[in-house]
């Protein structure tokens, strides 16, 4: 399968975020990635998923939604990762680049958030009914999405690891409070990280079926 793939530095508000972008030809829609605590675009489970997301003809984009001045503060003070309000702008604002980016034109948009950057694709996705299609939550904080929630109305997928009980319990809140349609996927075993052998494997294939069933035009 051919694929369209390059690094760019993507406009956000007053920043530029890095970001790794493939798009394969022909694809079926596109994903954008929104990291957890601490992490990045060079995240290794994301960029798993994200390989298997393309394997299935769907286009992924993989951006630090923190400048690197950003991640060294975030490193000390561990406080950027929690502001879901700004996180949540960037991913609207990588949304809308996304929109004018040509290998993509046309294709719907869909949002794959790890834990804190869950909340915040679910507030985007809130913020954009629109144009963002579907949303997948890997264990996912939706709990720290609270406000937004009753205005997702987008399929959302929350995959969680059958050990990880705390977050297991807050996703469980979540979906009485999502009015789209909404599913959990519990992951035999597996605890926050997805560590086990084949948990990310499960992850992968759960978010793959999902958003080929929802991101088609």
């Amino acid at each position: 399968m051919n694929a369209v793939m390059e690094s760019v530095r993507i406009p956000a508000t007053g920043v530029l975020l890095e970001a790794d972008v493939a798009v394969p030809d022909p694809a079926r829609g596109v994903v954008l990635f929104a990291h957890g605590s601490g992490s990045s675009r060079l995240s290794p489970r994301n960029r798993f998923v994200a390989g298997e997301l393309r394997t299935v003809g769907i286009g992924t984009v993989l951006a630090d939604l923190l400048t690197r001045e950003e991640e060294n503060v975030d490193t000390v003070t561990g406080t950027l990762r929690f502001d879901i309000g700004m996180l949540a702008g960037r991913l609207l604002d990588l949304a809308d680049w996304l929109r004018g980016y040509e290998p993509a034109a046309g294709l719907g948009h869909g949002l794959f958030g790890a834990s804190t950057g869950a909340a915040a694709a679910l507030v985007a996705a809130a913020a954009r009914p629109d144009t963002i299609r579907a949303v997948v939550s890997r264990g996912g904080r939706p709990d720290l999405a609270e406000g937004s929630l009753a205005s997702v109305r987008q399929p959302t997928l929350l995959i969680v690891g059958g050990r990880d009980h705390e977050v297991l319990r807050l996703n469980r809140e979540a979906m009485r409070e999502i009015p789209g349609e909404t599913r959990l996927d519990v992951v035999p075993g597996a605890t926050h990280l997805f560590e086990e052998p084949g948990a990310l494997d499960r992850v992968a294939h759960l978010a793959a079926d999902w958003f080929t069933r929802h991101l088609a035009a």
